[in-house]
């Protein structure tokens, strides 16, 4: 069974990026899941088995950075993968308000 998870942090401060919506589709736009993530910069998404297929999960970084005065340059990250029978899926993102850096994850 498959089951995503992710978990994002701040490098520019150095703790947990709380509060940032996140969104799991389809690459075709079908709509699967969204969440915010929690004081530990962590959610879980989708249902306990997502279908082999290619997805976007698509991160709110820039509401979350105007929402502490900082200004940005990605009004949202989306990152793209896919799903080939794997049992666990955890795609994290290291954020800052010009860069950020993805992998998959354990």
């Amino acid at each position: 069974m498959t089951h995503l998870t992710t978990h994002l942090l701040d490098a520019t401060t150095g703790t947990p990026a709380t509060g940032v919506s996140v969104a799991l589709a389809r690459l075709d736009g079908t709509p699967v899941a969204e969440g915010t993530t929690d004081v530990d910069g962590r959610l879980a998404l989708g249902p306990d088995r997502l279908d082999d297929g290619d997805y976007a999960l698509t991160f709110g970084t820039g509401a979350y950075f105007r929402g502490r005065g900082v200004t940005s340059f990605h009004p949202v990250v989306t990152v793209t993968f896919t799903v080939a029978g794997e049992a666990h899926l955890h795609v994290p993102l290291l954020l800052s308000p010009f860069a950020y850096s993805t992998y998959r994850g354990s």
